[in-house]
Parts: C-alpha cells; sequence; structure tokens
C-alpha cells in the first residue's frame, strides 16, 4: 500500500473551490456530492481532507446517494475520521432529503382557482384573531411549492412591505406568487390599503416577470379574490 500523501488543507484552497464558499458564490446546485457531504462532515483526518474523505466514502457506496442513505451510524463510523456525530450529521442530512421527496409527493397541490387557493389558505387562517400576510409561491406547472407568512399585525391590519415579499419569493424559486390575508372582522371587503399593496404588487410582478396571480382575502368561512373580481 502506497504511503498517504501529505494533504492540502481546505483553509489553503482558493477561496472558490472551498465547499462552504463555494455554495455561498455560487449556489447548491453547483457543489458535487463530495462538497456537499464534507459541509456535513466539517473536517477530514490527518491524512485527508473532508473533501477526499467523502470522495471515498460515496466512492465504496458506488456514488449512490439512495444507497448512502441507507446505511447506518454504525456503518459509517467506520471511515477512519468519520465519529458518531459526523455519522449522525450525514444520516440526518439523507433522512431529510427522504422526507423531503415524501412530502413532494404527498403535498405537491395544483392551484387553478381562487377556490382551490382559499382550500389550501383556510387552515392557515383558522380561528385567527389578528391579521397576517402570506403568501402561496407555486412554480411552474402551478403547483405549491411553499407557504411563507410575511407580516402579522393588530385586528385593524398589518404592514406590507413588497420588497419583502419578492425578496421571499426569489429565495424560493417562485414562478407564479398568490397573496393572501385575513380579515377577523369577518368583514369581505378590500379597504383602500388592500387595494394599494395588490396594485403596487401586480406592477413590480410585471417588471420582475414574476406574475401575482391573485389576492385573497378570508375570513373563517369565506373569500375574497381580487382575481376573479377582476382588480388584477
Amino acid at each position: 500500500m502506497q504511503p498517504y500523501q501529505e494533504k492540502l488543507v481546505i483553509k489553503l484552497w482558493a477561496e472558490a473551490d472551498r465547499p462552504r464558499e463555494k455554495l455561498l458564490l455560487n449556489g447548491r446546485r453547483h457543489l458535487t456530492d463530495a462538497e456537499l457531504t464534507a459541509i456535513l462532515i466539517g473536517s477530514g483526518n490527518k491524512h485527508e481532507t473532508a473533501v477526499d474523505l467523502s470522495k471515498r466514502i460515496l466512492s465504496f457506496y458506488n456514488n449512490d446517494l439512495d444507497a448512502l442513505g441507507k446505511v447506518s451510524v454504525k456503518d459509517l463510523s467506520r471511515f477512519k475520521g468519520i465519529g458518531q456525530a459526523k455519522a449522525i450529521a450525514i444520516v440526518a442530512a439523507l433522512e431529510l432529503g427522504r422526507r423531503r421527496k415524501e412530502t413532494e409527493a404527498q403535498d405537491m397541490v395544483r392551484i387553478l382557482s381562487s377556490k382551490e387557493a382559499f382550500k389550501v389558505l383556510l387552515p392557515v387562517f383558522a380561528d385567527l384573531n389578528h391579521e397576517e400576510f402570506w403568501i402561496l409561491i407555486l412554480n411552474q406547472a402551478n403547483c405549491i411549492t411553499g407557504k411563507q407568512l410575511i407580516s402579522k399585525g393588530g385586528m385593524a391590519g398589518t404592514v406590507v412591505d413588497p420588497k419583502i415579499i419578492f425578496k421571499t419569493a426569489l429565495e424560493y424559486n417562485a414562478a407564479y406568487i398568490i397573496l393572501a390575508h385575513n380579515h377577523p372582522s369577518g368583514n369581505l371587503k378590500p379597504s383602500a390599503q388592500d387595494l394599494d399593496i395588490t396594485k403596487k404588487m401586480v406592477e413590480a410582478g410585471k417588471v420582475l416577470d414574476l406574475p401575482v396571480l391573485d389576492h385573497l382575502i378570508v375570513t373563517n368561512k369565506l373569500f375574497f379574490s381580487f382575481g376573479d373580481e377582476g382588480l388584477i
């Protein structure tokens, strides 16, 4: 067996090649499986960087993440440089990935009408005695990929910043968004502020090529759709 070569620690790598910095600079999809795993384990061993160690682990399982996802903490701990804590981090991350797939398969809801959006939003606003503003995040197929709380206030209203809405939507790679807020009073009539924020959001969405499909006002049993009423 050939002796180990002296490793070049990751801290001495060019910044653009370090896994953490590379993720921050270019996004997670630009990292290899080994680089992502290296971020999880943090450090290597005496002779290997975290990336080299990750490559060895992946190679042992034929670079099959599905196979790696089935291994135990005990199995991973057999690799030199992988203690129990690092093994747990890898197992936990892969389990989260598995659950994400499971959730996507079960909960991917396609929105083609205001009524369908209302069904998704009703549990969000149920029984609230204060006002909240949420957005539904949709992909190109009009399927919901996320729900995000933007702001909360009192009985009379909540302050909404369009910059925060679009910043959130862009962070989650939205293709379309649906705005929604509740009226705890039960009054479905849009206020002057509701009309104003909707107009601003629709115009900003056109500029950003991120269309606002609708804005719903929700009560415990009913809803008002700006889209259905020709206000978008």
